[in-house]
């Protein structure tokens, strides 16, 4: 069994300094991390809260993912893909179904269908001009409705290889929109090609 939160905090707080403080993590001194180490330090671990606060869209009727069902740039009758604005990376995409579920209490069928749909983006988003890979991620924490993120990594960037690639999206300048939204209408043309599905939200 999991330690509980009060174990938990008490396991890391040991860990801690007397500011409860923990070390940099060993990511810091990684060649590709965004922060030199000298100068850096670690917020003081908070003691744990319960409940946790509730998430957006825990409530379907206030699902703000629910609201934009048909907003984006490929669909099918149970998912639909979006482009995400005002990032730095080259493209990012957020893969959503339609209708209200969080990814525990995703059906087989649409689970078996998240998988490959998911095979087919990171395909296409690879196959374009000067993108190396495209990282896949599910968080979960900050909404109730399941979206899986696509970032795509600009290739000879060796600096943004791995899990420091979010960060390093932060850090960046806002990539040229027209440049990204040419690519997502290019990706959604190919899922069609490849995988079926509409770029338009009704049939």
């Amino acid at each position: 069994m999991a330690l509980t939160p009060d174990e938990f905090y008490d396991h890391a707080r040991a860990a801690a300094d007397s500011e409860l403080r923990l070390p940099l993590a060993r990511m810091t001194g990684w060649e590709i991390s965004p922060f030199e180490p000298e100068g850096l330090r670690v917020s003081p671990l908070r003691p744990p809260v319960l409940p946790e606060p509730p998430r957006h869209g825990e409530d379907p009727a206030d699902c703000g993912m629910c609201k934009a069902r048909d907003e984006g740039l490929w669909f099918t009758d149970h998912w639909r893909l979006a482009r995400v604005a005002g990032v730095g990376v080259p493209l990012a995409l957020m893969l959503y179904p339609r209708d209200h579920y969080d990814l525990a209490e995703l059906p087989d069928e649409l689970a078996a269908e998240m998988g490959v749909l998911t095979t087919h983006v990171v395909r296409q988003v690879q196959a374009l001009p000067h993108v190396a890979r495209a990282h896949v991620y599910r968080l979960g924490d900050g909404a109730a409705h399941l979206h899986l993120w696509f970032f795509a990594r600009p290739a000879g960037q060796g600096q943004f290889l791995g899990s420091w690639l979010p960060v390093w999206d932060d850090l960046l300048p806002e990539y040229p929109a027209e440049v990204a939204e040419a690519d997502a209408g290019a990706v959604a043309d190919a899922l069609v090609a490849s995988y079926g599905g509409r770029r338009t939200a009704n049939a």
